[in-house]
């Protein structure tokens, strides 16, 4: 599978996006899906996390209550709404698609990963 990531911008504080993610391939729907971010000068942190069929998510503590996860397996998609945005979520987001069966929260977990969409928020 082949991942596109897109989305990010320049938001104020308080702001929404929704990240995509499209997949190339027919094997979608078999792998978990996950969100991961990066700020400047800090490590990859996960952030969000899907089942293959999109019934069970996981989020960080960061964002939980913020950001949804979703999956559109017939379109090969993953989302990532993101609202009430604060500047510290300012980061380069990444998918990234893992062939475990848990729900992976580490970056080592993820066999396959998106090129970074940035999502900067401004006070």
């Amino acid at each position: 599978v082949q991942l596109q990531a897109s989305g990010g911008g320049l938001v104020q504080a308080g702001g929404s996006l929704r990240l995509s993610c499209a997949a190339s391939g027919r094997t979608f729907s078999r792998y978990v899906m996950g969100w991961f971010r990066q700020a400047p000068e800090k490590e990859r942190e996960f952030v969000a996390a899907i089942s293959r069929s999109g019934g069970r998510t996981y989020y960080a503590d960061s964002v939980k209550g913020r950001f949804t996860i979703s999956r559109d397996n017939a379109k090969n998609i993953v989302y990532l709404q993101v609202n009430s945005l604060r500047p510290e979520d300012t980061a380069d987001y990444y998918c990234a698609a893992s062939r475990a069966d848990g729900l992976g929260t580490h970056s080592y977990e993820y066999d396959t990963w998106g090129q970074g969409t940035q999502v900067t928020v401004s006070s």
